[in-house]
């Protein structure tokens, strides 16, 4: 898929971060953007700016962890563009918080039902266009779907949950022409980190994140459409990520301790 001209994208979460970065980068690429996300003003500003860089592009507010809008985004998105070649589950939420301090445990089923059930009822209601369109389903998961991350254990649960739900629909939809492309960011400097769930369910307010330090979220963009134009399997999408999928075979408390480094070097 070295051409995105005239094919159908939709991209959840794509009113800011990696979603709105990942817009801005196929907008000059000539793709038909469907863009999700839950505020529509914000969804309405990345769509006007696709526009000015000479993409078709529609605003389609919508809240992933709802199946019924899960399904509306399919239709409306086939309303509007007549099929669909991509569908990019990108939307997310994360937290922040060591496992015995949390009080508010329905940060779990929030994370799974925006990281993991989302992307399963959109797939679900996107599968038979994109079976049509021989196309492509990309998942937005993280280096945290990989391997254990301290403080994040309901993120990480929610983005294994993803990588493993899309590795065995790789396996299932073989020979169909539709292809699974999972991948996986390291940390990236995005919203999403500000209205990361504490311990008590609440949002932090401010990102515990040295942003300096991490990925921006247009070279996490670049990186991703390049994956998506070679249609590759998982692309990881930093040296750190890559070395530790490899060394967690031979030396996984090594790994274990890179993890927890990594988390106190950006607090």
């Amino acid at each position: 898929m070295n051409n995105f001209a005239g094919k159908s994208v939709l991209i959840t979460g794509a009113s800011e971060g990696i979603g709105r970065a990942l817009a801005l980068e196929l907008a000059p690429l000539g793709a038909r953007l469907a863009l999700n996300a839950r505020s529509a003003q914000r969804l309405q500003a990345t769509a006007r700016d696709c526009v000015a860089l000479g993409a078709e592009a529609v605003a389609l507010p919508g809240d992933v962890s709802q199946r019924q809008d899960c399904q509306g985004l399919i239709a409306a998105t086939l309303e509007r563009f007549g099929r669909l070649d991509v569908l990019v589950n990108n939307a997310g939420i994360t937290m922040w918080s060591r496992f015995d301090a949390v009080v508010d445990f329905s940060v779990f089923e929030r994370l799974l039902a925006v990281n993991y059930l989302g992307p399963v009822w959109l797939t679900a209601a996107a599968l038979p266009h994109l079976k049509q369109s021989r196309g492509l389903i990309v998942a937005i998961a993280s280096i945290a779907g990989l391997t254990g991350v301290p403080e994040r254990t309901g993120y990480a649960a929610s983005k294994h949950a993803l990588i493993g739900f899309c590795e065995s629909l790789r396996i299932e939809l073989r020979g169909s022409g539709v292809e699974v492309c999972i991948v996986a960011p390291d940390f990236v400097v995005s919203q999403i980190h500000r209205r990361a769930v504490g311990p008590d369910g609440k949002p932090l307010g401010t990102t515990p994140m040295q942003e300096s330090r991490i990925m921006s979220a247009d070279e996490c963009a670049r990186l991703t459409v390049r994956a998506m134009q070679r249609r590759q399997r998982l692309a990881i999408l930093s040296a750190r990520g890559r070395l530790g999928r490899w060394a967690r075979l031979v030396a996984p408390a090594l790994v274990d301790k890179i993890a927890q480094r990594a988390i106190r070097e950006r607090h």
